[in-house]
């Protein structure tokens, strides 16, 4: 098995559902953070990497025909190069209603962690924002130079920009496959986010 969707998108802009929607498709197991946070083995694979170790994407995703969501996605340059047939998907929403969802969930998560070693931590905060996830400027500005990398990089035939709402038809078409007749996947909102960090699930 190999990676045949790579996710460039930050978490909090459809992750969850498009992980759902990619395995209705049958381009399942889908590795996110979620699987991160369920499995030890993962936990581990993925700190080591955030701590610089080489990563081994092969054995970092070994049994996944897809990825999406953090912390892969902070990888996408690689892993796009990785997995050349790869079809790649950016899930994007506008920048002031992803810092929204973000300040509500992932930073909260973030500020509340006291695991230097964590995922949130060792690669969100650090890596991907710099230690200034709190900066709401800041982080903004990071959310929109890496679409406008994944724009810049990617070939445009290989490349969907897959928008909240835009349901089964673009991501089918860019797939090669039908359109499901259940509707578009709707996961992990803000409530459920805090659900599952109250409950103390953290990568």
């Amino acid at each position: 098995m190999s990676i045949e969707v790579v996710g460039t998108g930050f978490g909090r802009t459809g992750t969850d559902s498009m992980r759902e929607a990619l395995t209705m498709l049958g381009f399942g197991p889908c590795h996110h953070m979620s699987e991160v946070m369920a499995h030890a083995r993962q936990k581990r694979l993925w700190r080591a990497v955030a701590k610089g170790g080489a990563p081994d994407w092969d054995s970092l995703l070994a049994g996944y025909k897809s990825c999406v969501d953090w912390p892969s996605a902070h990888y996408w340059r690689e892993l796009v190069e990785a997995y050349p047939r790869a079809r790649v998907i950016l899930t994007w929403r506008s920048p002031e209603s992803w810092w929204a969802s973000f300040e509500k969930t992932i930073l909260p998560a973030i500020v509340g962690s006291t695991d230097q070693e964590s995922l949130g931590i060792a690669l969100v905060s650090k890596q991907v924002f710099g230690g200034r996830p709190q900066d709401r400027a800041h982080a903004i500005a990071v959310y929109e130079t890496n679409v406008e990398a994944v724009l810049g990089t990617v070939p445009a035939e290989r490349l969907l920009v897959h928008k909240l709402g835009d349901g089964w038809e673009p991501l089918c078409a860019h797939l090669g496959v039908p359109v499901p007749d259940e509707p578009y996947p709707a996961r992990n909102t803000t409530q459920e986010f805090r659900t599952a960090l109250a409950l103390g699930n953290r990568p």
